[in-house]
C-alpha cells in the first residue's frame, strides 16, 4: 500500500520534500464564516486591519494584503437572463505561482520557493522596494506601512515542519479550503467541478489549476461558480516577466530600424 504524503495532522508527511502541495478552494461550499481569516491571523500574527462597514455585503476585509493573507469575498450577483440573484462567496489567498513574478524580480532573494512548491517572503531581508507589489499580476503582495517591508500568505510554510496543515484549512468548517499534494488535488478538483455543474451551476469553472497558463499555473486554485471577473480575479493572469524576451527583441528591432534610418538621412544629406 502506497503511503500517504500527509501526516495525522494534515500536513507533510515526512520525506516528502519535493512534492509540490497547495490548496484546492471550493467556493461551492463556502458559507462565508470568515473562520480562515481569524485563523490565519492568530497563528501569524497578522495586524489587524479594521475597514469598519463597507457596503459590500459582509465583507469587511475588502481585499489582500499586508494585513489579511486570507479575504472572505462575499459577492451579491443580482438577478439577470433568467437567472435567480445568488449570493457567492469565496476565501480568497496567494496564488502560490509556478513562475512567480514576485519571486522573479527580487533583487534580495527575499522571496523564495520552498521544498514544497511554495512562495515565502523573509521579512527579515526584504528592503521594501516594492518591485513584488508592482510584478504580481494578482495585486496580493502589499508593502505594510508599520515596517515597509512586503507581505502575504507563506502557506503556513512553518507549520509544515511539524506536520500541520495550514491554519486555514484546519478551521474550515466545511472543507471547503483543502490542503495536499496539488497533483491529487487537481484531480480532485475536477471531478468536483464536474458534479457541480450537473447538480445546475452551468458557469462553474476551475480557476487557476492549469499548468500551461500565463503563470504556469497556481498552487492555490478555486472552483468558481462564475467567472472570474465576478470575484474580481483576473481572467487571463500572465506572469510580466514572461514578456522580457519579446520586448528585447522589439525594442532591438526598433533601435536597428532608427539606426537605419539616421544613417539615411545622414548619407542621403550628403548627395
Amino acid at each position: 500500500m502506497t503511503e500517504s504524503p500527509l501526516s495525522p495532522d494534515g500536513g507533510p508527511a515526512p520525506g516528502t520534500q519535493g512534492v509540490r502541495f497547495g490548496f484546492f478552494t471550493d467556493t461551492s461550499i463556502c458559507i462565508g464564516c470568515e473562520a480562515c481569516e481569524v485563523a490565519c491571523k492568530e497563528w501569524n500574527g497578522v495586524p489587524d486591519n479594521p475597514v469598519g462597514f463597507s457596503g459590500l455585503s459582509y465583507d469587511n476585509t475588502l481585499d489582500l494584503g499586508a494585513n489579511a493573507w486570507r479575504h472572505v469575498a462575499f459577492v451579491e450577483r443580482p438577478a439577470a437572463d433568467g437567472e435567480p440573484f445568488a449570493w457567492l462567496m469565496a476565501s480568497d489567498v496567494c496564488k502560490h505561482c509556478t513562475s512567480a513574478a514576485c519571486l522573479e524580480v527580487c533583487p534580495t532573494g527575499a522571496i523564495f520557493g520552498t521544498e514544497f512548491g511554495t512562495v515565502v517572503v523573509q521579512d527579515d531581508v526584504c528592503n521594501g522596494c516594492g518591485y513584488c507589489v508592482t510584478a504580481c499580476p494578482y495585486g496580493v503582495i502589499e508593502r505594510r506601512a508599520s515596517d515597509g517591508g512586503a507581505w502575504k500568505c507563506t502557506l503556513c510554510y512553518d507549520r509544515f515542519k511539524g506536520g500541520q496543515q495550514p491554519a486555514c484549512a484546519q478551521a474550515c468548517p466545511t472543507d471547503s479550503i483543502q490542503f495536499g499534494p496539488l497533483d491529487e488535488l487537481r484531480a480532485r478538483a475536477a471531478d468536483r467541478a464536474e458534479e457541480v455543474v450537473a447538480a445546475g451551476h452551468p458557469r462553474a469553472q476551475l480557476y487557476g489549476h492549469d499548468p500551461d497558463d500565463g503563470v504556469g499555473g497556481n498552487g492555490a486554485f478555486f472552483l468558481l461558480l462564475d467567472d472570474p471577473e465576478v470575484y474580481g480575479l483576473p481572467p487571463d493572469p500572465v506572469t510580466p516577466t514572461r514578456q522580457i524576451a519579446q520586448m528585447w527583441r522589439t525594442a532591438g528591432v526598433a533601435a536597428l530600424a532608427a539606426a537605419v534610418a539616421i544613417v539615411g538621412a545622414v548619407f542621403g544629406d550628403r548627395r
